[in-house]
């Protein structure tokens, strides 16, 4: 037996409505508060997804149609199907990892991250970070839509030594 639920954004009306989701009605203790530097990145890191991306993600479990069958996707309102929001979230972590940890995950205490917009596989994906002590703010962006679709920071459990100085 084959069970599938599916959650379709605006596709409501099946109870009682309520209110539109807001960050406003949450406890402020309830919520990181990210916000973007205006001044340059310390580091800027560029990945292109591939085409197949959302496809190879599915080997992680989440076999939800939206990221493969492009007749779902649609109903959704996308033009095509998208990539798994924790594939993009890995995107970024890596990004961090690659420029500020030498390559090892191990120096990662924490991940916090929003969730922005969606990404298709195929696109690329522009991060840029910002250090603050062992905190790196990080903002990640579609190269090819200019829009930012991922923002958070990542924990580090100690200050690079290539950072220090």
């Amino acid at each position: 037996m084959n069970r599938s639920t599916i959650f379709l954004r605006g596709a409501g009306g099946f109870s009682d409505s309520s209110r539109p989701y807001s960050y406003t009605t949450y406890p402020a203790n309830q919520i990181s508060r990210i916000s973007i530097p205006n001044s340059a990145p310390s580091a800027v890191y560029e990945d292109q997804t591939q085409q197949s991306q959302a496809l190879l993600y599915r080997l992680s479990g989440d076999y939800n149609p939206l990221h493969s069958d492009p007749m779902v996707a649609q109903v959704a309102g996308f033009t095509r199907p998208i990539l798994h929001g924790l594939c993009t979230l890995g995107f970024a972590a890596r990004a961090v990892i690659k420029s500020f940890c030498n390559g090892d995950p191990a120096a990662v205490r924490n991940i916090f991250g929003r969730f922005l917009l969606h990404v298709y596989p195929g696109e690329t994906l522009v991060t840029e970070m910002w250090v603050d002590g062992q905190r790196v703010q990080y903002q990640t962006k579609a190269k090819e839509r200019d829009r930012a679709v991922l923002s958070g920071y990542v924990l580090l459990k100690h200050i690079p030594s290539s950072l220090c100085g």
